[in-house]
């Protein structure tokens, strides 16, 4: 059963005349300053100043902590080792300057409020990730597995680096860079001719290929598929879903490794949709996550709308009104 957060500040409940449950301050002209003069300060009169000034941002995280710790109770102890794993990176990096560098370069002025951003952070991103998920649908990811979802693909490659030394000139390193890829399009050519493509390129693999680990085995990478070798070989995997069984680049392939040539010797059916598809809704709300600048203000305005949050004080209410606004505004802006 959804819960019902009804936002009342430093309030009690007076039930008026009329039947409705309005917010009030205990003892509201009791002083909490008193000059000489007889003059005072108010409670009524700190809650307004309050009310006006900071109460939104403060009852914000109130909201936010108190629902996110019920949405995610079993994550409580995750985010509060977070924290600490934080927190304490920082003191080891800022030792007694940790206070100064909190209060300088963010809004908060004390390590323990600091932490508890830290804190409720990581619960919000979890909101983020889960609002995020619902937002994709079945058939974005049936575009993506029919796009972007291959069978693993077995592929040979030769690696060709350039021959700079650290104390190169710009225009060594261009001839040093001119002169592998050279060598490339000389492979390319060899591959051309070749009535054995397989048998060629295992040759040229031995003969040319820089790859130590590779070469004697014809520069075989064995099966591969996103995921199984490191980003380096990323534009090599892309390149090599774009050939058929039996085919072999004819265009250099560039990597932070070098140039390369490859070749596809053979090919696996893919996974069915079923079995990849949690994998997919991932990615793609990791992609929403990164593209949408406003899925965080969205996020937990709908799990606070979820749990049915309704701001009583109408000027706090007309606050977050106009705050989530600007939210959006703001994020929409700066992401044209």
């Amino acid at each position: 059963m959804k819960k019902k957060v009804i936002i009342l500040g430093l309030c009690t409940l007076m039930v008026c005349g009329c039947g409705k449950t309005i917010p009030t301050l205990e003892n509201g002209e009791e002083a909490v300053v008193t000059f000489e003069n007889g003059d005072k300060i108010s409670v009524q009169d700190l809650y307004n100043d309050l009310k006006s000034n900071y109460a939104l941002e403060s009852l914000i995280n109130l909201v936010d902590k108190k629902i996110l710790e019920d949405k995610y109770k079993d994550n409580i102890d995750s985010a509060n080792e977070y924290a600490d794993s934080t927190m304490k990176s920082l003191e080891e990096n800022y030792g007694d300057d940790l206070l100064t560098a909190i209060q300088s370069y963010t809004s908060y002025s004390t390590i323990e409020g600091y932490r508890s951003y830290v804190y409720v952070s990581y619960l919000q991103n979890l909101a983020v990730e889960d609002y995020a998920k619902n937002q994709v649908t079945d058939k974005e990811i049936e575009e993506y597995y029919d796009k972007n979802i291959y069978g693993d693909v077995l592929v040979d490659h030769i690696l060709v680096t350039a021959n700079v030394k650290d104390d190169a000139t710009d225009e060594e390193k261009t001839k040093a860079e001119d002169e592998a890829k050279e060598k490339i399009n000389t492979i390319i050519a060899k591959l051309k001719e070749s009535e054995n493509v397989k048998e060629t390129f295992t040759d040229l693999a031995k003969e040319y290929s820089e790859d130590e680990s590779t070469k004697e085995d014809g520069g075989s990478l064995g099966y591969i598929n996103d995921g199984t070798l490191s980003d380096s070989y990323d534009e090599i995997l892309k390149n090599a879903f774009q050939l058929k069984d039996g085919e072999f680049s004819t265009e250099i392939i560039t990597t932070e490794l070098g140039y390369h040539v490859i070749y596809r010797e053979a090919s696996k059916e893919k996974a069915a949709l079923d079995d990849v598809k949690d994998s997919i809704k991932e990615t793609l709300a990791n992609n929403k996550m990164s593209e949408d600048t406003t899925i965080s203000t969205k996020a937990m305005q709908d799990l606070r709308n979820s749990y049915g949050l309704d701001i009583v004080d109408s000027e706090i209410k007309s606050q977050y009104a106009k705050y989530i606004q600007t939210a959006l505004s703001q994020t929409n802006s700066t992401a044209e």
